[in-house]
């Protein structure tokens, strides 16, 4: 079970929210086995605090949702890093969606995701996470839509332990991500929740230099291998809206 602070005041902002974050993860300082993963884009901020703190590489683990076709803000899937793609298999099969068109979807999906990859990465590998305990990092979560298609995605690339932290969640995203993940760190759990961006001082847009600043900044060389691709069918929740 991952520790859950009493404390319900805003964060300054991401950096502070990262500093307080780390300080209940202290458990996997020092541990060569660890790597941060931040989501962009807010994530990476909290995460470059984290990885500083306990002395672990960072890098980046992009999502990309798959909207149902006309009706984009409703999720058939998603589209993640190491070329993974995830697909709610009761949205496609009530829908009826033909295959062709999830492709059409993924097509314009994986083009932005590997812009994305290449503005914060460069030329690097994806991390090479198989074996490890993997730190997985965003600045909040109200549905964690997109925190759970990242955990089902990450899980294909063979991590030895999977640890979901954020700063602030909803009380029942947390409890619900228990059952998929080994811990789940949630520094604050506030009630009502309402929104993430109510539990920051500061929740200005986080930009793509930024991030890419950060990962130079932590030194986010860390080992990779050539990501390989799957195709995997899952009943990951699909949200209504691209909530975190």
């Amino acid at each position: 079970m991952g520790t859950i602070s009493a404390m319900a005041r805003p964060f300054r902002d991401r950096r502070h929210a990262g500093q307080e974050l780390a300080e209940r993860l202290a458990t996997y300082a020092g541990r060569p086995d660890v790597v941060v993963l931040g989501l962009p884009r807010g994530g990476v901020p909290v995460a470059f605090e984290v990885a500083r703190a306990l002395g672990a590489p960072l890098d980046v683990f992009l999502v990309r949702k798959l909207g149902v076709p006309d009706h984009r803000e409703l999720a058939m899937g998603a589209l993640a890093s190491g070329g993974i793609r995830v697909l709610n298999e009761r949205v496609v099969r009530e829908l009826g969606i033909p295959e062709a068109a999830i492709d059409a979807v993924a097509a314009e999906e994986q083009r932005e995701l590997d812009r994305r990859e290449r503005a914060y990465r460069g030329d690097r590998p994806s991390p090479d996470v198989a074996g490890r305990a993997v730190i997985l990092i965003d600045d909040g979560l109200a549905t964690g839509s997109t925190m759970r298609a990242a955990v089902v995605a990450l899980r294909r690339l063979g991590p030895a332990r999977t640890i979901v932290a954020v700063p602030a969640a909803a009380p029942a995203t947390c409890d619900q991500l228990r059952a998929v993940v080994d811990e789940v760190v949630c520094a604050i759990t506030p009630e009502p929740f309402h929104a993430v961006g109510l539990w920051y001082e500061n929740f200005s847009p986080t930009t793509d230099e930024e991030i890419r600043d950060l990962i130079e900044q932590a030194g986010g060389r860390s080992s990779g291998r050539p990501p390989r691709v799957d195709s995997i069918r899952s009943d990951v929740s699909a949200e209504q809206r691209p909530a975190r």
